[in-house]
Protein backbone atom coordinates (compact mmCIF):
# COMPACT_ATOMS: atom_id res chain seq x y z
CA UNK A 1 0.00 0.00 0.00
CA UNK A 2 1.42 3.37 -1.06
CA UNK A 3 0.29 6.77 0.20
CA UNK A 4 -0.08 9.75 -2.13
CA UNK A 5 -0.87 13.33 -1.19
CA UNK A 6 -2.75 16.39 -2.35
CA UNK A 7 -0.87 19.44 -3.57
CA UNK A 8 -2.00 22.77 -2.11
CA UNK A 9 0.33 25.65 -2.83
CA UNK A 10 3.73 24.01 -2.67
CA UNK A 11 2.81 21.65 0.17
CA UNK A 12 1.91 17.98 -0.09
CA UNK A 13 -0.94 17.37 2.35
CA UNK A 14 -3.10 14.74 3.91
CA UNK A 15 -6.79 15.45 4.43
CA UNK A 16 -7.41 17.85 7.29
CA UNK A 17 -9.16 15.12 9.28
CA UNK A 18 -6.65 12.42 8.34
CA UNK A 19 -9.06 10.22 6.37
CA UNK A 20 -8.13 8.30 3.21
CA UNK A 21 -9.72 6.81 0.09
CA UNK A 22 -8.37 3.41 -0.93
CA UNK A 23 -7.61 2.77 -4.61
CA UNK A 24 -8.27 -0.74 -5.93
CA UNK A 25 -6.36 -2.16 -8.90
CA UNK A 26 -9.13 -3.40 -11.26
CA UNK A 27 -6.89 -6.13 -12.66
CA UNK A 28 -5.87 -7.70 -9.33
CA UNK A 29 -8.91 -6.50 -7.31
CA UNK A 30 -6.45 -5.60 -4.57
CA UNK A 31 -5.97 -2.33 -2.73
CA UNK A 32 -2.69 -0.74 -3.73
CA UNK A 33 -2.77 2.97 -2.81
CA UNK A 34 -4.34 5.56 -0.54
CA UNK A 35 -5.25 9.14 -1.41
CA UNK A 36 -6.49 11.83 0.98
CA UNK A 37 -10.25 12.08 1.48
CA UNK A 38 -10.42 15.86 1.34
CA UNK A 39 -12.93 17.93 3.28
CA UNK A 40 -14.58 21.25 2.50
CA UNK A 41 -11.82 22.81 4.61
CA UNK A 42 -9.20 21.33 2.27
CA UNK A 43 -11.12 22.60 -0.75
CA UNK A 44 -11.15 26.09 0.74
CA UNK A 45 -7.40 25.91 1.38
CA UNK A 46 -6.76 24.99 -2.24
CA UNK A 47 -8.94 27.80 -3.59
CA UNK A 48 -7.26 30.24 -1.22
CA UNK A 49 -3.83 29.17 -2.47
CA UNK A 50 -4.97 29.57 -6.07
CA UNK A 51 -6.53 32.98 -5.38
CA UNK A 52 -3.34 34.24 -3.74
CA UNK A 53 -1.20 32.92 -6.59
CA UNK A 54 -3.46 34.59 -9.16
CA UNK A 55 -2.46 38.10 -8.06
CA UNK A 56 1.05 37.35 -6.81
CA UNK A 57 3.74 39.02 -8.95
CA UNK A 58 5.44 35.66 -9.47
CA UNK A 59 2.47 34.67 -11.66
CA UNK A 60 0.51 37.84 -12.43
CA UNK A 61 3.76 39.63 -13.25
CA UNK A 62 4.81 37.15 -15.94
CA UNK A 63 4.49 38.15 -19.55
CA UNK A 64 2.42 35.92 -21.79
CA UNK A 65 5.63 34.73 -23.44
CA UNK A 66 7.03 33.73 -20.05
CA UNK A 67 3.86 31.76 -19.29
CA UNK A 68 4.29 30.02 -22.61
CA UNK A 69 7.86 29.09 -21.77
CA UNK A 70 6.71 27.49 -18.52
CA UNK A 71 4.11 25.45 -20.38
CA UNK A 72 6.70 24.21 -22.84
CA UNK A 73 8.99 23.30 -19.97
CA UNK A 74 6.29 21.23 -18.26
CA UNK A 75 5.70 19.51 -21.61
CA UNK A 76 9.34 18.43 -21.57
CA UNK A 77 9.00 17.07 -18.03
CA UNK A 78 5.88 15.10 -18.95
CA UNK A 79 7.80 13.52 -21.82
CA UNK A 80 10.61 12.56 -19.43
CA UNK A 81 8.13 10.98 -16.99
CA UNK A 82 5.71 9.42 -19.49
CA UNK A 83 6.52 5.81 -18.60
CA UNK A 84 6.02 6.24 -14.86
CA UNK A 85 2.84 8.29 -15.28
CA UNK A 86 1.31 5.75 -17.64
CA UNK A 87 1.97 2.90 -15.21
CA UNK A 88 0.23 4.77 -12.38
CA UNK A 89 -2.83 5.26 -14.57
CA UNK A 90 -2.94 1.55 -15.42
CA UNK A 91 -2.77 0.56 -11.76
CA UNK A 92 -5.57 3.01 -10.98
CA UNK A 93 -8.07 2.42 -13.78
CA UNK A 94 -7.02 -0.76 -15.60
CA UNK A 95 -6.66 0.86 -19.02
CA UNK A 96 -4.06 -0.64 -21.35
CA UNK A 97 -0.47 0.39 -20.75
CA UNK A 98 -0.08 0.73 -24.51
CA UNK A 99 -2.93 3.26 -24.64
CA UNK A 100 -1.87 5.17 -21.54
CA UNK A 101 1.74 5.40 -22.69
CA UNK A 102 0.59 6.66 -26.07
CA UNK A 103 -1.48 9.32 -24.30
CA UNK A 104 1.44 10.34 -22.10
CA UNK A 105 3.76 10.59 -25.11
CA UNK A 106 1.20 12.79 -26.88
CA UNK A 107 0.41 14.94 -23.83
CA UNK A 108 3.42 17.27 -24.18
CA UNK A 109 2.09 18.44 -27.55
CA UNK A 110 -0.86 20.07 -25.77
CA UNK A 111 1.48 22.10 -23.60
CA UNK A 112 3.70 23.05 -26.53
CA UNK A 113 0.61 24.12 -28.50
CA UNK A 114 -0.89 26.28 -25.75
CA UNK A 115 2.55 27.48 -24.74
CA UNK A 116 2.86 28.86 -28.25
CA UNK A 117 -0.65 30.29 -28.14
CA UNK A 118 -0.20 32.09 -24.81
CA UNK A 119 1.27 35.24 -26.36
CA UNK A 120 -1.08 35.22 -29.37
CA UNK A 121 -4.11 36.35 -27.34
CA UNK A 122 -4.89 39.60 -29.08
CA UNK A 123 -7.46 42.27 -28.45
CA UNK A 124 -8.73 44.67 -31.07
CA UNK A 125 -8.79 48.38 -31.80
CA UNK A 126 -12.41 49.14 -32.65
CA UNK A 127 -13.42 52.08 -34.87
CA UNK A 128 -16.04 53.82 -32.78
CA UNK A 129 -18.91 56.10 -33.71
CA UNK A 130 -18.08 58.16 -30.60
CA UNK A 131 -15.92 61.07 -31.70
CA UNK A 132 -12.81 61.75 -29.67
CA UNK A 133 -12.74 58.24 -28.20
CA UNK A 134 -10.04 55.61 -28.68
CA UNK A 135 -11.69 52.23 -28.15
CA UNK A 136 -10.07 48.84 -27.76
CA UNK A 137 -10.57 45.44 -26.13
CA UNK A 138 -8.29 43.26 -24.02
CA UNK A 139 -8.74 39.66 -22.91
CA UNK A 140 -8.01 38.85 -19.28
CA UNK A 141 -7.99 35.63 -17.22
CA UNK A 142 -11.19 34.67 -15.42
CA UNK A 143 -9.49 33.85 -12.12
CA UNK A 144 -9.49 30.60 -10.17
CA UNK A 145 -10.64 27.67 -12.32
CA UNK A 146 -11.82 24.33 -10.92
CA UNK A 147 -11.21 21.33 -13.19
CA UNK A 148 -13.18 18.18 -12.31
CA UNK A 149 -12.04 15.12 -14.23
CA UNK A 150 -13.11 11.46 -14.62
CA UNK A 151 -11.34 8.16 -14.11
CA UNK A 152 -11.00 6.89 -17.66
CA UNK A 153 -8.14 9.12 -18.94
CA UNK A 154 -7.32 11.39 -15.98
CA UNK A 155 -4.23 13.22 -17.19
CA UNK A 156 -5.34 13.64 -20.80
CA UNK A 157 -8.76 15.04 -19.89
CA UNK A 158 -7.24 17.28 -17.22
CA UNK A 159 -4.76 18.60 -19.76
CA UNK A 160 -7.61 19.57 -22.08
CA UNK A 161 -8.61 22.04 -19.35
CA UNK A 162 -5.33 22.83 -17.64
CA UNK A 163 -3.14 23.80 -20.60
CA UNK A 164 -5.47 26.50 -22.02
CA UNK A 165 -6.44 27.75 -18.57
CA UNK A 166 -2.79 28.34 -17.66
CA UNK A 167 -1.98 29.81 -21.07
CA UNK A 168 -4.73 32.37 -20.43
CA UNK A 169 -3.21 33.30 -17.04
CA UNK A 170 -5.65 31.60 -14.66
CA UNK A 171 -4.81 29.47 -11.65
CA UNK A 172 -6.32 26.02 -11.26
CA UNK A 173 -7.60 23.59 -8.64
CA UNK A 174 -7.93 20.04 -9.99
CA UNK A 175 -10.40 17.56 -8.50
CA UNK A 176 -9.75 14.13 -10.06
CA UNK A 177 -12.08 11.16 -9.71
CA UNK A 178 -11.75 9.30 -6.43
CA UNK A 179 -11.30 6.16 -8.55
CA UNK A 180 -8.19 7.46 -10.34
CA UNK A 181 -6.34 10.21 -8.49
CA UNK A 182 -2.87 8.79 -7.99
CA UNK A 183 -1.34 9.85 -11.29
CA UNK A 184 -2.66 13.38 -10.75
CA UNK A 185 -0.88 13.78 -7.42
CA UNK A 186 2.43 12.94 -9.10
CA UNK A 187 1.67 14.88 -12.29
CA UNK A 188 0.91 18.14 -10.43
CA UNK A 189 4.37 18.23 -8.87
CA UNK A 190 5.89 18.51 -12.33
CA UNK A 191 4.48 22.03 -12.56
CA UNK A 192 6.46 23.12 -9.51
CA UNK A 193 9.52 21.42 -10.95
CA UNK A 194 8.98 23.32 -14.21
CA UNK A 195 9.00 26.64 -12.34
CA UNK A 196 5.31 27.43 -11.96
CA UNK A 197 4.81 29.48 -8.77
CA UNK A 198 3.19 27.70 -5.81
CA UNK A 199 -0.59 27.78 -5.90
CA UNK A 200 -0.93 28.06 -9.66
CA UNK A 201 -1.71 24.33 -9.91
CA UNK A 202 -3.36 22.54 -6.96
CA UNK A 203 -4.86 19.07 -6.52
CA UNK A 204 -7.62 18.10 -4.10
CA UNK A 205 -8.60 14.43 -3.92
CA UNK A 206 -11.65 12.70 -2.51
CA UNK A 207 -15.38 12.43 -3.10
CA UNK A 208 -17.48 14.74 -5.22
CA UNK A 209 -20.20 15.25 -2.62
CA UNK A 210 -17.59 16.33 -0.08
CA UNK A 211 -14.69 18.31 -1.53
CA UNK A 212 -15.97 18.51 -5.13
CA UNK A 213 -19.23 20.21 -4.21
CA UNK A 214 -17.35 22.61 -1.94
CA UNK A 215 -15.09 23.62 -4.82
CA UNK A 216 -17.96 24.26 -7.24
CA UNK A 217 -19.84 26.25 -4.61
CA UNK A 218 -16.83 28.30 -3.49
CA UNK A 219 -17.44 32.04 -4.00
CA UNK A 220 -13.84 32.63 -5.12
CA UNK A 221 -14.02 30.13 -7.98
CA UNK A 222 -14.58 31.92 -11.30
CA UNK A 223 -15.21 28.94 -13.61
CA UNK A 224 -15.80 25.20 -13.50
CA UNK A 225 -14.67 22.80 -16.23
CA UNK A 226 -16.14 19.32 -15.86
CA UNK A 227 -15.84 16.03 -17.71
CA UNK A 228 -18.07 13.16 -16.66
CA UNK A 229 -21.58 11.75 -16.86
CA UNK A 230 -24.62 13.85 -17.62
CA UNK A 231 -26.02 13.46 -14.10
CA UNK A 232 -22.83 14.87 -12.59
CA UNK A 233 -22.79 17.59 -15.23
CA UNK A 234 -26.30 18.71 -14.33
CA UNK A 235 -25.35 18.86 -10.64
CA UNK A 236 -22.30 21.01 -11.44
CA UNK A 237 -24.36 23.23 -13.73
CA UNK A 238 -27.02 23.82 -11.06
CA UNK A 239 -24.46 24.61 -8.38
CA UNK A 240 -22.48 26.94 -10.64
CA UNK A 241 -25.68 28.74 -11.63
CA UNK A 242 -26.21 29.83 -8.03
CA UNK A 243 -23.07 31.96 -8.41
CA UNK A 244 -23.52 32.71 -12.14
CA UNK A 245 -20.22 30.97 -12.89
CA UNK A 246 -19.45 29.95 -16.45
CA UNK A 247 -19.01 26.25 -17.04
CA UNK A 248 -17.56 23.94 -19.65
CA UNK A 249 -19.24 20.53 -19.60
CA UNK A 250 -17.92 17.59 -21.62
CA UNK A 251 -20.46 14.88 -20.91
CA UNK A 252 -21.55 11.50 -22.15
CA UNK A 253 -22.66 10.13 -25.47
CA UNK A 254 -24.46 7.35 -27.27
CA UNK A 255 -22.60 7.86 -30.48
CA UNK A 256 -23.63 6.25 -33.77
CA UNK A 257 -21.04 4.53 -35.96
CA UNK A 258 -22.71 4.19 -39.37
CA UNK A 259 -21.69 1.56 -41.95
CA UNK A 260 -23.15 2.28 -45.39
CA UNK A 261 -23.71 -0.42 -48.01
CA UNK A 262 -20.63 0.70 -49.99
CA UNK A 263 -18.28 0.69 -46.97
CA UNK A 264 -14.99 -1.16 -46.90
CA UNK A 265 -16.01 -3.84 -44.41
CA UNK A 266 -12.49 -4.67 -43.26
CA UNK A 267 -11.77 -1.03 -42.43
CA UNK A 268 -15.17 -0.46 -40.87
CA UNK A 269 -14.74 -3.49 -38.61
CA UNK A 270 -11.50 -2.02 -37.30
CA UNK A 271 -13.30 1.29 -36.79
CA UNK A 272 -16.07 -0.39 -34.83
CA UNK A 273 -13.56 -2.17 -32.60
CA UNK A 274 -11.66 1.07 -32.07
CA UNK A 275 -14.90 2.83 -31.28
CA UNK A 276 -16.01 0.65 -28.40
CA UNK A 277 -13.72 -2.28 -27.57
CA UNK A 278 -10.19 -0.86 -27.76
CA UNK A 279 -10.75 1.19 -24.60
CA UNK A 280 -13.12 -1.36 -23.02
CA UNK A 281 -15.92 1.01 -23.98
CA UNK A 282 -14.79 3.48 -21.32
CA UNK A 283 -14.71 6.63 -23.41
CA UNK A 284 -17.33 9.34 -23.70
CA UNK A 285 -17.05 9.16 -27.50
CA UNK A 286 -17.56 5.38 -27.67
CA UNK A 287 -19.32 4.32 -30.86
CA UNK A 288 -21.72 2.16 -28.90
CA UNK A 289 -24.52 2.22 -31.50
CA UNK A 290 -23.41 0.49 -34.69
CA UNK A 291 -25.81 1.33 -37.52
CA UNK A 292 -25.32 -1.12 -40.42
CA UNK A 293 -27.07 -1.17 -43.77
CA UNK A 294 -29.40 -4.15 -43.72
CA UNK A 295 -27.85 -5.63 -46.86
CA UNK A 296 -24.45 -5.87 -45.14
CA UNK A 297 -25.52 -6.62 -41.56
CA UNK A 298 -24.93 -10.38 -41.51
CA UNK A 299 -21.59 -10.05 -43.30
CA UNK A 300 -20.47 -7.26 -40.99
CA UNK A 301 -21.46 -8.98 -37.74
CA UNK A 302 -19.68 -12.17 -38.83
CA UNK A 303 -16.48 -10.25 -39.65
CA UNK A 304 -16.71 -8.24 -36.42
CA UNK A 305 -17.18 -11.24 -34.13
CA UNK A 306 -14.37 -13.10 -35.88
CA UNK A 307 -12.08 -10.12 -35.30
CA UNK A 308 -12.84 -9.61 -31.61
CA UNK A 309 -12.70 -13.35 -30.91
CA UNK A 310 -8.97 -13.07 -31.54
CA UNK A 311 -8.47 -10.21 -29.08
CA UNK A 312 -6.36 -10.96 -26.04
CA UNK A 313 -7.85 -10.07 -22.66
CA UNK A 314 -5.51 -9.91 -19.71
CA UNK A 315 -2.94 -7.93 -17.77
CA UNK A 316 -3.19 -4.32 -19.00
CA UNK A 317 0.51 -3.80 -18.22
CA UNK A 318 1.51 -6.33 -20.90
CA UNK A 319 2.20 -4.95 -24.36
CA UNK A 320 0.27 -7.69 -26.16
CA UNK A 321 -2.95 -7.28 -24.12
CA UNK A 322 -5.70 -5.76 -26.25
CA UNK A 323 -8.65 -5.54 -23.83
CA UNK A 324 -8.32 -4.87 -20.12
CA UNK A 325 -10.73 -4.87 -17.19
CA UNK A 326 -13.52 -2.44 -16.44
CA UNK A 327 -12.25 0.24 -14.05
CA UNK A 328 -14.39 -0.37 -10.95
CA UNK A 329 -16.53 -3.09 -9.43
CA UNK A 330 -19.64 -0.90 -9.60
CA UNK A 331 -19.05 -0.26 -13.29
CA UNK A 332 -18.44 -3.96 -13.90
CA UNK A 333 -21.79 -4.82 -12.35
CA UNK A 334 -23.53 -2.01 -14.26
CA UNK A 335 -22.22 -3.26 -17.61
CA UNK A 336 -23.39 -6.82 -16.94
CA UNK A 337 -26.80 -5.56 -15.85
CA UNK A 338 -27.26 -3.73 -19.15
CA UNK A 339 -26.59 -6.92 -21.09
CA UNK A 340 -29.38 -8.62 -19.09
CA UNK A 341 -31.70 -5.68 -19.74
CA UNK A 342 -31.00 -5.81 -23.48
CA UNK A 343 -31.72 -9.53 -23.68
CA UNK A 344 -34.95 -9.08 -21.75
CA UNK A 345 -36.02 -6.41 -24.26
CA UNK A 346 -35.48 -8.69 -27.24
CA UNK A 347 -31.86 -8.16 -28.26
CA UNK A 348 -29.80 -11.18 -29.34
CA UNK A 349 -26.34 -11.91 -28.05
CA UNK A 350 -24.11 -12.42 -31.10
CA UNK A 351 -20.94 -12.51 -29.04
CA UNK A 352 -19.75 -12.23 -25.44
CA UNK A 353 -21.81 -10.53 -22.80
CA UNK A 354 -20.61 -12.49 -19.81
CA UNK A 355 -18.25 -12.03 -16.91
CA UNK A 356 -14.94 -13.85 -17.22
CA UNK A 357 -14.22 -16.45 -14.54
CA UNK A 358 -10.93 -14.94 -13.46
CA UNK A 359 -9.50 -12.29 -11.17
CA UNK A 360 -10.23 -8.77 -12.29
CA UNK A 361 -13.30 -6.86 -13.44
CA UNK A 362 -13.41 -8.45 -16.88
CA UNK A 363 -16.49 -8.37 -19.10
CA UNK A 364 -16.35 -10.13 -22.43
CA UNK A 365 -16.59 -7.77 -25.41
CA UNK A 366 -20.27 -7.92 -26.27
CA UNK A 367 -22.09 -7.66 -29.61
CA UNK A 368 -25.88 -7.39 -29.45
CA UNK A 369 -28.03 -7.72 -32.56
CA UNK A 370 -31.76 -7.29 -33.17
CA UNK A 371 -31.51 -4.00 -31.31
CA UNK A 372 -34.00 -1.22 -31.94
CA UNK A 373 -33.33 2.39 -31.13
CA UNK A 374 -36.00 2.53 -28.42
CA UNK A 375 -34.30 -0.09 -26.23
CA UNK A 376 -32.49 1.10 -23.12
CA UNK A 377 -29.25 -0.40 -24.38
CA UNK A 378 -29.48 1.94 -27.38
CA UNK A 379 -30.49 5.05 -25.44
CA UNK A 380 -28.48 5.02 -22.20
CA UNK A 381 -24.73 5.35 -21.83
CA UNK A 382 -23.25 2.07 -20.58
CA UNK A 383 -19.54 3.00 -20.55
CA UNK A 384 -18.40 -0.56 -21.14
CA UNK A 385 -17.57 -3.02 -23.95
CA UNK A 386 -21.12 -3.39 -25.24
CA UNK A 387 -21.97 -2.75 -28.89
CA UNK A 388 -25.58 -2.49 -30.09
CA UNK A 389 -26.12 -3.31 -33.77
CA UNK A 390 -29.07 -1.55 -35.43
CA UNK A 391 -30.00 -2.22 -39.05
CA UNK A 392 -31.17 0.50 -41.48
CA UNK A 393 -32.44 0.53 -45.07
CA UNK A 394 -31.33 3.90 -46.47
CA UNK A 395 -29.39 7.04 -45.61
CA UNK A 396 -32.43 8.96 -44.45
CA UNK A 397 -33.33 6.25 -41.97
CA UNK A 398 -29.73 6.02 -40.74
CA UNK A 399 -29.59 9.75 -40.10
CA UNK A 400 -32.96 9.70 -38.32
CA UNK A 401 -31.85 6.85 -36.05
CA UNK A 402 -28.46 8.45 -35.42
CA UNK A 403 -30.04 11.75 -34.36
CA UNK A 404 -32.80 10.13 -32.29
CA UNK A 405 -30.89 10.40 -29.03
CA UNK A 406 -30.59 12.97 -26.24
CA UNK A 407 -26.84 12.98 -26.83
CA UNK A 408 -24.71 14.47 -29.60
CA UNK A 409 -21.03 14.02 -28.83
CA UNK A 410 -19.66 12.13 -31.83
CA UNK A 411 -20.52 10.05 -34.88
CA UNK A 412 -18.75 7.95 -37.48
CA UNK A 413 -19.58 7.26 -41.14
CA UNK A 414 -18.07 4.54 -43.33
CA UNK A 415 -18.56 5.06 -47.06
CA UNK A 416 -16.58 5.31 -50.30
CA UNK A 417 -18.99 7.94 -51.67
CA UNK A 418 -17.64 11.45 -51.00
CA UNK A 419 -20.90 13.34 -51.67
CA UNK A 420 -22.69 10.91 -49.34
CA UNK A 421 -20.04 11.55 -46.67
CA UNK A 422 -20.67 15.29 -46.89
CA UNK A 423 -24.43 14.76 -46.62
CA UNK A 424 -23.91 12.78 -43.44
CA UNK A 425 -21.48 15.24 -41.87
CA UNK A 426 -23.97 18.03 -42.51
CA UNK A 427 -27.00 16.15 -41.19
CA UNK A 428 -25.59 14.42 -38.10
CA UNK A 429 -26.19 16.23 -34.80
CA UNK A 430 -22.79 15.68 -33.21
CA UNK A 431 -19.87 17.81 -32.14
CA UNK A 432 -17.36 15.60 -33.97
CA UNK A 433 -17.97 13.49 -37.07
CA UNK A 434 -15.40 11.06 -38.44
CA UNK A 435 -15.53 9.70 -41.98
CA UNK A 436 -13.76 6.36 -42.49
CA UNK A 437 -12.14 6.78 -39.08
CA UNK A 438 -13.12 6.74 -35.41
CA UNK A 439 -11.75 8.03 -32.08
CA UNK A 440 -9.33 10.52 -33.60
CA UNK A 441 -8.67 13.65 -31.52
CA UNK A 442 -6.14 16.46 -31.71
CA UNK A 443 -5.03 19.29 -29.46
CA UNK A 444 -5.61 21.61 -32.45
CA UNK A 445 -9.22 20.57 -33.18
CA UNK A 446 -12.20 21.55 -30.95
CA UNK A 447 -14.01 18.72 -29.20
CA UNK A 448 -17.37 18.84 -27.45
CA UNK A 449 -21.00 17.90 -27.75
CA UNK A 450 -24.42 18.92 -28.99
CA UNK A 451 -27.57 18.52 -26.87
CA UNK A 452 -27.00 16.71 -23.55
CA UNK A 453 -23.42 15.88 -24.42
CA UNK A 454 -22.18 19.16 -23.06
CA UNK A 455 -21.57 22.88 -23.21
CA UNK A 456 -18.53 24.54 -24.73
CA UNK A 457 -15.52 23.07 -26.49
CA UNK A 458 -12.11 21.77 -25.52
CA UNK A 459 -8.90 21.82 -27.60
CA UNK A 460 -8.08 24.13 -30.48
CA UNK A 461 -7.60 27.87 -30.56
CA UNK A 462 -11.16 28.67 -29.58
CA UNK A 463 -10.74 26.75 -26.33
CA UNK A 464 -8.56 29.45 -24.82
CA UNK A 465 -11.52 31.85 -25.11
CA UNK A 466 -13.34 29.65 -22.59
CA UNK A 467 -10.83 30.86 -19.97
CA UNK A 468 -10.79 34.56 -20.82
CA UNK A 469 -13.10 37.50 -20.31
CA UNK A 470 -13.23 40.53 -22.57
CA UNK A 471 -12.75 44.06 -21.30
CA UNK A 472 -13.76 47.04 -23.45
CA UNK A 473 -11.83 50.29 -22.95
CA UNK A 474 -12.90 53.82 -23.98
CA UNK A 475 -10.20 56.50 -23.76
CA UNK A 476 -11.19 60.16 -24.17
CA UNK A 477 -8.58 61.78 -26.39
CA UNK A 478 -9.36 65.27 -25.27
CA UNK A 479 -12.91 66.17 -26.21
CA UNK A 480 -14.88 68.01 -23.56
CA UNK A 481 -17.25 66.03 -21.36
CA UNK A 482 -20.83 66.61 -22.54
CA UNK A 483 -24.03 66.94 -20.49
CA UNK A 484 -23.57 64.32 -17.74
CA UNK A 485 -27.32 63.60 -17.57
CA UNK A 486 -27.46 62.34 -21.18
CA UNK A 487 -26.08 58.94 -22.23
CA UNK A 488 -23.71 59.32 -25.14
Amino acid sequence: MRDFYMLIGEEERQASDGRWVVSVNPYTEKSWARIPRATAQDADAAVTAAKEALVHPEWAGLSASERGALLRRVGDLIAENAEALSELEVLDNGKLKAEMLQQMNYLPQHYYYYGGLADKIEGAVIPSDKKGMFTHTVHEPLGVVVAITPWNSPLLLTTWKLAPALAAGNTVVIKPSEHASVSMTVFAKLFLEAGFPPGVVNVVTGYGHECGAALVDHPDVAKVAFTGGDQGGRAVYRAAADHLKPVTLELGGKSPNIVCEDADIEQAVKGAVSGVFAATGQTCMAGSRLLVHRSREAEFVAALTEFIAQAKLGDPMQADTQIGPVATKDQYEKVLSYVDIALSEGAHRAYGGKALERTGYFVEPTVLTNVTNDMRVAREEIFGPVLSVIAFDDDEEAIAIANDTPYGLAAGVWTKDLPRAFRYTSALQAGTVWVNAYRVVSYAVPFGGFKKSGIGRENGQEMIREYLQTKSVFINLGSSVPDPFVLR
